[in-house]
């Protein structure tokens, strides 16, 4: 018998919207690469669900701003790639949109970027093998086709139901196979188990038509726009709420799903402490077996027509031969499976997981489960590869002292990356003396490994590190005082903000253990919180840039003002250590003039470089149009010499 066997690279298992970003980055690095996905196109879970075909993921299009990357923080459809007119607003326009648009958008990214996606190969086994001394897997798909790889990479997502094991559990329905037509419910009382969007997605598409909807599970209802997690329940599916808080015969109750059973004849919700314990025969459930016997007002105590169970996903672990399978996380009741700050499965080497799959290491914290999220933990992943086996260091951006500041801030005010995935990623800055090294979105939890991931070594300047986090005070989110606006008050921020951490050396695993409760960095040397900003815009001199300058200043023992060339001329003269922005900046030929006779004067003495000719200012242009054009570290009318 004849064995076909694809030697790869990488493989890259699935083809949705993870292994196409992978797909992307390994495409752009010209490294050998397959896409294996087991159906016919890409994308294929958004064929199914949701199954009432609305999609909660916003598709913002109108921001008031031409910024590319500004406006990926409000497109949470998009993937990344060089091409500006690949975007998910060419197949949709809808702020919410319809879910068959989503597998298009995936197919027109296939096509566009020429990715090498093989379609049918339904891998039935995984297993670890030995390559030259590492190891590497064979995947074995339903022909018997074998693709061997040194890297593999994970991104089937998560598409398994979970289910919970009770009496009467088979005569439940599950979310994936429910009608959603509205009029299968006419008149129907139904229970649902579960109180995720799922649950609250189906309540709602039969709202109209059911005689009344319960919604049962261990833990109250969490609303997205309290808990600032996507992934609980959205205003777009909570019109249940109205109706249960206006007593138009709809509820929530709490309770655990292992400790009920289903009655047989009539959908009777019991307790299995009620059973008899000689039989377990459910289909003879008396009404001593019936809470209602004991509590009179017992709040199930009618009986349903039907019970649907909207419980959400699970990973399939059960492709994975016991070489090759990675343990169940220790969160998300192991649903997920476990992986290693820098998404490599733990006791799985060459093996990371990506996408939702990968949610297990920001699970309830972070956007890392979903689309707008994930395909920036996918770039961090392809920088940590292409370290890792091709020896090419992480990105990163050589910045004089001076300019330091100026970067944060253009940074907070429009990088996507930090601002979706908040707590998670970070920019890491080098400090290097007079000038530092700025890496984008490096994982946090995988900083104490910082070096070996990035192959930038560290100095004993020490480093910073620029996060994007909410405050951990709770607050009443609509109540009055939620916000803080006060720039002395920064650290009790409640809204997404930026914060800034010193350290004089690189934390340790144990520093990251002992971290305080919802930090997601250890204590630093120094800390500053940016206030937060009701239009997210941190650009104001006094609230904004003035205490970030100053905690520069005292990180880093360096006067970080930004000068005029006049004033940088008059230091020169009176002092024998200008300020660092006059040495890096007027004393190299550079510098910023304040009117048109200073600024031909010092073009005529050979101080402005010529290429400056185009854009010498009248004695009426702004200060910042100059601060603009000359790169300045403080873009500001504020008089710094002060």
């Amino acid at each position: 018998m004849h064995v076909t066997i694809c030697n790869h690279e990488y493989c890259v298992l699935g083809a949705g919207p993870a292994g196409l970003q992978m797909g992307y980055f390994l495409s752009r690095s010209q490294r050998d690469y397959i896409i294996l996905e087991r159906n016919t196109g890409p994308g294929s879970f958004f064929q199914i669900y949701p199954r009432h075909r609305k999609l909660i993921s916003i598709n913002k299009i109108y921001t008031g701003r031409r910024n590319k990357e500004f406006n990926l923080r409000h497109d949470w459809n998009s993937l990344l790639s060089d091409r500006p007119s690949l975007l998910f607003q060419r197949i949709s326009r809808e702020l919410y949109p319809n879910a068959d648009d989503f597998p298009r958008y995936l197919s027109t990214f296939v096509k566009e970027l020429g990715l090498k996606v093989k379609y049918g190969a339904d891998i039935g086994t995984i297993k670890a093998s030995d390559f030259n001394g590492n190891q590497g897997y064979i995947l074995t798909d339903q022909n018997g086709v074998s693709y061997q790889c040194s890297v593999l990479l994970v991104s089937t997502g998560l598409w398994v139901p979970q289910q919970v094991d009770f009496l009467g559990s088979d005569l439940v329905e599950g979310y994936e196979s429910i009608p959603t037509d509205p009029e299968e419910f006419k008149d129907q009382a139904v229970l649902i188990l579960g109180k995720g969007n799922s649950a609250f997605e189906t309540a709602q598409s039969i709202l109209g038509r059911a005689s009344r909807i319960h919604l049962y599970s261990p833990s109250p209802v969490r609303l997205a726009w309290q808990t600032h997690y996507v992934g609980d329940l959205r205003a777009i599916n909570n019109e249940l709420l109205d109706t249960y808080q206006l007593k138009s015969l709809d509820g929530l109750v709490e309770g655990r799903l292992e400790d009920i059973a289903i009655g047989k004849e009539q959908l009777y919700l019991t307790l299995t402490e009620l059973l008899d314990q000689n039989g377990n025969n459910i289909s003879k459930i008396t009404g001593q077996n019936l809470p209602g016997f004991h509590t009179d007002n017992f709040s199930l105590r009618q009986p349903y027509d039907r019970v649907i169970r909207c419980l959400g996903f699970r990973f399939n672990f059960s492709i994975f031969d016991g070489s090759a399978r990675p343990p169940q996380s220790s969160g998300a009741r192991g649903r997920l499976p476990g992986i290693t700050a820098w998404y490599e499965g733990r006791g799985t080497p060459n093996m990371f997981v990506l996408g939702t799959a990968a949610h297990s290491r920001d699970y309830r914290m972070s956007a890392g489960g979903f689309v707008h999220g994930f395909r920036y933990t996918v770039r961090a992943v392809h920088k940590i590869l292409e370290q890792r086996y091709h020896n090419i260091a992480w990105p990163a951006t050589k910045l004089p002292i001076s300019q330091l500041q100026s970067w944060i801030l253009r940074r907070v005010n429009e990088a996507s990356g930090p601002y979706q995935m908040f707590g998670v990623l970070g920019d890491i800055i080098l400090l290097r003396g007079s000038y530092c090294e700025y890496l984008e979105e490096f994982p946090l939890q995988a900083l104490p490994q910082l070096s070996a991931l990035s192959g930038r070594p560290l100095t004993d300047q020490g480093l910073l590190v620029l996060v994007m986090q909410y405050g951990l005070n709770r607050t009443d989110t609509l109540g009055p005082g939620r916000a803080e606006s006060e720039w002395t008050k920064a650290w009790r921020s409640n809204f997404l903000h930026p914060v800034l951490y010193y350290y004089n050396t690189l934390p340790t695993e144990k520093d990251m253990r002992q971290r305080p409760v919802g930090w997601p960095l250890p204590r630093p040397e120094a800390l500053h919180h940016m206030v937060e900003d009701f239009l997210t815009e941190w650009d104001q001199p006094i609230s904004h840039s003035q205490p970030l300058r100053r905690f520069l200043e005292h990180c880093l023992q360096t006067d970080l003002r930004a000068f005029y060339a006049e004033s940088c001329f008059l230091l020169s003269l009176t002092s024998r250590t200008p300020p660092l922005f006059c040495r890096q900046g007027y004393l190299r030929k550079q510098g910023i003039v304040g009117n048109s006779h200073l600024w031909q004067h010092a073009r005529e003495a050979g101080l402005m470089a010529d290429h400056q000719r185009d854009i010498t200012p009248g004695d009426d242009t702004s200060v910042s149009e100059y601060l603009k054009h000359a790169g300045a570290a403080v873009v500001s009318t504020m008089n710094f010499d002060l």
